[in-house]
């Protein structure tokens, strides 16, 4: 499914016209079978009051069309004497209005399983396409509960509470018109209170809703300790944060605990306002219908009636106090969803369509400068060309910006005008695809993610087709990992496990380089991803690359000078600028910052 949105600000009520989009026929399927569920219930009553009056009392009938009825059933006296077809008539209604409440379930149902379908595949479908610093700056815990406890929150209350609103309002009409037709003050006496509850609901709405918010932003919160703790559990053990984490997240579960008990507290004082006020209104109906009746102002089966009606006008009337406070909880979730559905993704619609040549060209950094915040660049006025075909070396301590580089080369992130710019082949990279540049680019992170796939799988998974394993053998020789790869009981159908936790970081690192192999990329990106590797493992990869990449431009981002050493090329960043650049030979002979680091690891490897 995909559904451009690029250009989109939802509000709470298109957010949820657009979720609704290719289900709303069935909700409208179930709300007609509740109304008329609601119809049919209003029946019994009247059938009873005309019953007691008017077939075994001697009332006489002031409606003509009941009338009517009456003698094409036969008349008042074969209906007396016959009273059992008044109770067939009662249980066909009651019949009809069952299979009308099995409908509503039914229409209603897949109208909320096809609804959360449609949520869950629209976020996780946008969430894909968000810019990578968006990702940067929301915690994966707390988006998963966006994506799940919130998505929950809105289906209950589309599904139930406002499915059940047309229902309640219909019930509520047909009641007091029922009522006021049996007793105009009697009705006025049960009536008075339906606005009472409107306002203690809507006053309770304001207060539910801002408790609701802080308990849902602390879960999420929550989400992302546990997630971050599941994820991270081997470094938490190894350097014995176990009491650490266990009281952080005890903290904070104390934190949301206290948040929904105040929540509670103030569901719980609705509901119990909610109770009395019905319990007074039963209590006022039932007390001045038996003094109008014993003074004969209405007849029994009126009375039996109104207190029928009554009874069914009490649960609408708290079912509406419910949805209301349920709203403030709904409308919370809503614009929860909406912060995710309002981000902006990355707009590939209006990328230009200029197809990369086949041959790339050399890439050229053309004083490029680059800030994640306003005013603290991260690179600084860079300027630097890697020829086709060659390898460029790049070296620089932490936060020096060699990844942002890379970033900016693969347009994970956009360079900003007036800050430089990319070329491949003398064209601005900004005027190719970017779907097409990204495919181009092989980008081997220092820290891989792996998926809970066979080990074959996870090298091809840039084949959708599936791995062909001639070419997984191939790449993984290169890369040095098919040695230990046959070491597994399972050897390439051995599964992972969650981000790669049965293999080594060394054995994940080449795992993800015979992945970028695999896709045979013209541009080759390796940052700092041998960093786990030994020296020996590191020489038997360069010189795989090597030998297997020679019409490939290769980057090689590393700390390790012997990782750089035969590169055609090397620059050598220092805070974000270019502090040397040339070959090994000439860069050891400038005795310059390169030279240091060379002697300092030579004399650490001695």
């Amino acid at each position: 499914m995909t559904e451009d949105n690029t250009k989109n600000q939802y509000t709470r009520v298109s957010m949820v016209a657009y979720f609704l989009k290719g289900n709303k026929r069935f909700f409208a399927l179930g709300i007609l079978c509740s109304l008329l569920v609601a119809f049919l219930d209003m029946l019994g009553p009247k059938i009873v009051q005309y019953t007691v009056d008017h077939i075994i009392g001697d009332e006489t009938v002031s409606s003509a069309i009941v009338q009517q009825l009456i003698n094409d059933a036969g008349g008042r006296e074969y209906l007396r004497s016959h009273l059992y077809v008044i109770a067939l008539f009662i249980i066909g209604i009651a019949l009809t209005a069952g299979v009308s409440r099995y409908l509503y379930r039914l229409f209603n149902s897949i109208g909320a399983e096809g609804l959360i379908r449609r949520m869950r595949d629209l976020l996780f479908e946008h969430i894909e396409h968000l810019p990578y610093a968006w990702h940067g700056k929301n915690h994966t815990g707390d988006i998963i509960q966006r994506c799940t406890s919130d998505v929950e929150t809105i289906k209950s209350f589309l599904s139930e509470q406002m499915t059940s609103l047309f229902r309640v309002g219909i019930l509520i009409m047909l009641a007091m018109y029922f009522m006021i037709g049996i007793h105009p003050k009697m009705a006025l006496i049960s009536g008075i209170f339906i606005p009472i509850v409107i306002l203690y609901s809507v006053f309770f709405h304001n207060r539910i809703a801002a408790s609701f918010q802080h308990a849902d932003e602390e879960e999420g919160v929550l989400s992302a300790i546990a997630q971050e703790n599941l994820t991270g559990v081997r470094v938490v053990r190894a350097f014995g944060r176990e009491q650490f984490e266990r009281e952080r997240f005890e903290t904070q579960n104390e934190g949301y605990t206290k948040m929904w008990i105040r929540l509670m507290g103030w569901l719980s004082a609705f509901w119990c306002s909610n109770d009395l006020i019905t319990g007074l209104q039963i209590m006022l109906v039932t007390v001045f219908g038996a003094v109008f009746c014993v003074k004969g102002m209405i007849t029994v089966g009126e009375y039996i009636a109104f207190a029928s009606y009554n009874g069914m006008l009490c649960w609408p009337v708290r079912e509406l106090g419910r949805v209301i406070s349920d709203m403030s909880k709904a409308g919370i979730s809503v614009d929860r969803i909406c912060y995710i559905m309002n981000s902006e993704r990355e707009d590939v619609s209006e990328d230009p369509v200029i197809p990369l040549p086949q041959e790339l060209g050399d890439i050229v950094f053309d004083h490029v400068s680059f800030a994640y915040e306003e005013g603290n660049d991260v690179v600084k006025d860079i300027s630097f060309t890697i020829k086709k075909g060659s390898t460029l070396g790049i070296l620089g301590g932490t936060g020096s910006g060699k990844s942002t580089l890379m970033y900016l080369l693969d347009r994970l992130y956009d360079l900003p005008e007036g800050c430089g710019r990319i070329t491949i082949g003398g064209k601005d990279i900004k005027e190719y695809d970017r779907k097409e540049l990204r495919r181009r680019i092989g980008l081997v992170l220092q820290e891989p993610f792996l998926f809970s796939r066979t080990i074959a799988e996870n090298i091809a998974i840039t084949k959708p087709q599936g791995p062909d394993m001639e070419l997984v053998w191939h790449a993984s020789r290169i890369a040095a990992l098919d040695e230990a790869i046959l070491k597994f009981s399972k050897g390439y159908n051995t599964e992972v496990g969650e981000r790669g936790v049965t293999l080594s970081g060394g054995q994940k690192q080449r795992t993800a380089i015979a992945q970028v192999l695999m896709s045979d990329p013209p541009v080759m990106i390796f940052d700092d991803s041998l960093s786990a590797v030994d020296m020996e493992t590191d020489a038997k990869i360069r010189k795989g690359l090597k030998e297997n990449t020679k019409d490939a431009t290769v980057v090689l981002i590393s700390h390790r000078i012997t990782t750089l050493m035969q590169a055609d090329h090397i620059i050598v960043l220092d805070h974000g600028r270019i502090a040397e650049e040339g070959t090994h030979e000439s860069l050891l002979k400038q005795d310059g910052l390169y030279a240091k680091i060379f002697d300092i690891q030579m004399a650490g490897a001695e």
